[in-house]
């Protein structure tokens, strides 16, 4: 009998078979792997913008072999690349259930946002929702090596209803002194930094699913979803409903008052 990594390996290899058979008959095979490469190594590096340019070429060479059927074989390969994505993901150690919410968030942004109007638009969101959980993997940099894991440890479940007295006990230290020295040397308490890692969470199904805010809130485990959106303003500056409907309102993404600056 499989367990459950195994299963998912094999689901995932044969998404990449798949996809094998899609672009073998895209003109031009070497060019379109190579550019495939350099996304990724695009998107490992934060690189979006460049990430972005890449795709966008990989997806003319798409076009210029597939004629009448662009959108549908582009859409085909999105998914494949839904895929090799959420693998990617898992060979660098993301755990598997958000390997494959990953994988099928994906998956329903393809579904529901591609048409003729959007096919770029649905790419650009794809390398954006894989930087952001690639993001989430960066290892921090305190000068405490348990906070560095606290933070790694949130992060990887923050859809689970995570309290300060479970990470307490997951690193068998006090919840006073955890909370103490997250707060020395990040900035900001523990408690805080739960509400901002679900807001950071919770604006991409907002703006890329059709997901009701009341699910999202529940989601992430939100007392009630009045207490959801006064959370989501205090740190975004808009409540949820506010946030969907206006697309010009940049995403908020949290740096703490006490993060080491890169050499």
């Amino acid at each position: 009998m499989y367990n459950k990594d195994k299963i998912f390996l094999e689901y995932f290899s044969k998404a990449y078979n798949k996809e094998m058979g899609v672009t073998n008959r895209v003109e031009g095979l070497e060019q379109f792997f190579e550019l495939e490469k350099k996304l990724f190594l695009n998107m490992f590096s934060y690189e979006i913008e460049e990430a972005k340019a890449v795709l966008r070429k990989m997806i003319d060479l798409i076009i210029a072999r597939t004629g009448k059927q662009m959108i549908l074989n582009v859409k085909n390969y999105y998914i494949q690349l839904a895929a090799i994505m959420a693998r990617k993901l898992y060979e660098n150690q993301v755990p598997t259930d958000k390997v494959m919410a990953f994988n099928i968030a994906s998956v329903d942004i393809i579904e529901t946002q591609m048409n003729d109007a959007q096919f770029l638009q649905c790419a650009d969101e794809l390398v954006e929702f894989f930087v952001l959980v690639i993001t989430e993997r960066k290892k921090p940099s305190f000068g405490h090596q348990t906070v560095n894991k606290v933070i790694l440890f949130i992060n990887d479940g923050i859809e689970t209803n995570l309290t300060v007295e479970d990470i307490a006990n997951h690193f068998n230290i006090s919840t006073s002194h955890l909370s103490r020295i997250f707060r020395e040397h990040t900035g900001v308490t523990l408690v805080e930094y739960l509400n901002i890692r679900k807001v950071e969470e919770c604006q991409f199904f907002l703006r890329h699913t059709n997901k009701a805010i009341l699910d999202i809130s529940d989601t992430y485990h939100f007392c009630n979803q009045s207490y959801f959106t006064r959370i989501f303003k205090k740190y975004t500056g808009v409540t949820p409903k506010q946030f969907r409907n206006h697309l010009e309102h940049p995403n908020f993404k949290y740096i703490f008052p006490n993060e080491p600056k890169s050499l």
